[in-house]
């Protein structure tokens, strides 16, 4: 378990100031963690329960998906009070007692900060759409209609339909690139900026220690309203049945706008020293550049993550080609200091040992070989709830779904329900150990429950102890935290080197169900993990070595 470390006095963690870069963010989902109070559920008070599982892990930070006040249209990224939580997750002295437990496990905790839009019953919107006179008038994205009452431009929502919706009483458009409860703020007005990070300011000085940035790249519109041109075919942001990905969004996100934003964003985290900052970068085939761009200079984010590893795509030349990209992109904007977040799983894709089954009958060595890979990477990590128990998507009924997005485009795409579904504790205990309720708000599935953490921990073998026995040799491996990264080209599967200050880790793996043979670069190679013979190393399906090499 992690060792306990002093609390300076605004409630940061002491430590290196730097701790963000190679860190490891376990993501926490509020409404799927673990309910206390038994209403099915799951609340800031469970997650405080539960942070010893996240401790041992050995992860450095938490992420914890929206809990502020909201009407969960959109599961909390809908906020209607920024500086408050939301009564289903319980009150402000709750999180103030998460803080405090997790600070005295050593983890650091991070928020996510939903920016680019509100609910439409936030009261800055009540307000904006009340008069085109008022105060707050141009708080949100509003437009005169074409001559013949059509929307201004032909941008689309990424939940399907336009990205405009009339309001009779304003006798104009407001924007939403989300659902239509969701009203986009107008970053071009100082007041809104303004505003926003006075609330990023009350958990500052809450004592987070940082923040996930929602849709980072969508702050911004052009304010001239000029029609996205067509993209010629779906990007990779969205699945191929949603004509969001049919438009090359030009004009409705990643606007040069947002770079300032950016650096008044960060000039408030500097007033915080230890702080740190992750966006969520959904840009199509512009998203590794846009990551390495909106992370330079040290006066930006401190890290961003997209959709890259988030795809179907699971192939050596497929990782390999991401990492090269971005650190193109870094030398183009920075000179190689920009710096990535690398996940595999999250809240808004399907689980990766379910997009990747088919390449493996042994479905727990793939889970060891994707987290080992995922740690290995130059950069941050982000690991979702369950995939250190090699969890799979849920398989839901139609009835089950709570998901705007899913009910949509039900059944071609299923949403994002079957990754949210309740974390699993116990195998035989009532909704396998996350809530005491007759009913949760998504269901336990059996198969989940059958690999909760009680049946894995402790036992040899399983995915739970793989994960936790990478993160401790991680932690003992500074070139797997902070180190460059060089590939070493190979036809049998994935092989790099990771230094730092003068330690060389060689990392490789098999991403193929049948045995590779690896030849040893020239050196003393020392197994971590894994096992070399003479010159060679052979590898089982899906087998890995890590090593120094000296």
């Amino acid at each position: 378990m992690s060792t306990p470390q002093s609390l300076p006095a605004n409630g940061q963690l002491a430590g290196d100031a730097d701790w963000w870069r190679g860190a490891v963010i376990y993501q926490i989902y509020p409404r799927s963690f673990q309910d206390d109070n038994g209403d099915g559920i799951g609340d800031l008070a469970g997650i405080t329960r539960r942070l010893d599982h996240i401790a041992s892990l050995g992860a450095d930070a938490i992420w914890l998906s929206p809990f502020f006040t909201s009407p969960m249209k959109d599961m909390g990224y809908d906020v209607s009070d920024y500086c408050d939580v939301d009564p289903s997750f319980g009150t402000l002295a709750d999180f103030d007692a998460l803080v405090a437990k997790a600070h005295g496990l050593g983890l650091r905790v991070m928020i996510d900060q939903v920016l680019s839009h509100t609910s439409d019953q936030h009261p800055w919107f009540e307000e904006s759409r009340q008069s085109r006179e008022g105060e707050k008038a141009d708080w949100y994205v509003w437009a005169d209609p074409n001559p013949d009452g059509t929307p201004p431009t032909n941008w689309q929502s990424v939940f399907g339909g336009a990205a405009w919706t009339w309001d009779a009483r304003r006798k104009q458009y407001y924007l939403h690139n989300f659902l239509s409860s969701q009203p986009d703020l107008n970053f071009h007005c100082p007041a809104v900026q303004d505003a926003l990070l006075e609330t990023v300011r009350f958990w500052l000085e809450r004592g987070v220690d940082g923040f996930r940035l929602d849709t980072v790249n969508f702050y911004f519109h052009d304010q001239d309203l000029r029609n996205n041109p067509p993209a010629g075919g779906a990007g990779n942001d969205v699945p191929d049945i949603n004509p969001y990905g049919y438009q090359d969004h030009l004009y409705d996100k990643t606007r040069p706008e947002n770079i300032g934003f950016l650096k008044r964003f960060r000039a408030l985290l500097d007033e915080f020293p230890g702080t740190a900052a992750v966006g969520e970068v959904g840009d199509g085939e512009r998203s590794l550049q846009t990551m390495a761009e909106y992370t330079a200079d040290g006066d930006r984010l401190h890290m961003c993550y997209s959709f890259d590893m988030l795809g179907p795509d699971f192939s050596p030349a497929h990782f390999r080609g991401c990492i090269e990209k971005f650190e193109a992109a870094s030398e183009e904007f920075s000179q190689g200091n920009s710096w990535p977040c690398w996940a595999f799983s999250n809240h808004d894709v399907n689980r990766h040992m379910s997009r990747w089954a088919h390449h493996a009958e042994d479905q727990v060595a793939l889970a060891k070989l994707a987290g080992s890979l995922l740690m290995s990477l130059k950069g941050s990590v982000c690991l979702y709830q369950g995939e250190e128990l090699g969890l799979t998507e849920a398989e839901l009924q139609f009835e089950d779904l709570t998901d705007p997005y899913g009910i949509t485009f039900w059944p071609e795409f299923k949403g994002r329900d079957g990754c949210r579904t309740p974390m699993v504790w116990e195998a035989a205990a009532p909704n396998a150990g996350f809530s005491t309720a007759n009913k949760t708000w998504l269901p336990v599935t059996p198969p989940h429950a059958a690999m909760a953490v009680d049946t894995q921990a402790g036992q040899a073998g399983s995915v739970l102890e793989h994960y936790r026995a990478f993160l401790a040799l991680r932690k003992t491996r500074p070139s797997l935290i902070k180190g460059d990264i060089a590939f070493i080209d190979w036809d049998g599967g994935l092989a790099f080197l990771r230094r730092f200050e003068g330690e060389c880790t060689l990392c490789v793996f098999n991403l193929a169900q049948t045995p590779a043979r690896f030849s040893l670069p020239e050196g003393k190679v020392t197994p971590l993990m894994g096992i070399v013979s003479g010159t060679a190393a052979e590898l089982e399906g899906f087998g890995l070595l890590i090593a120094d090499l000296s």
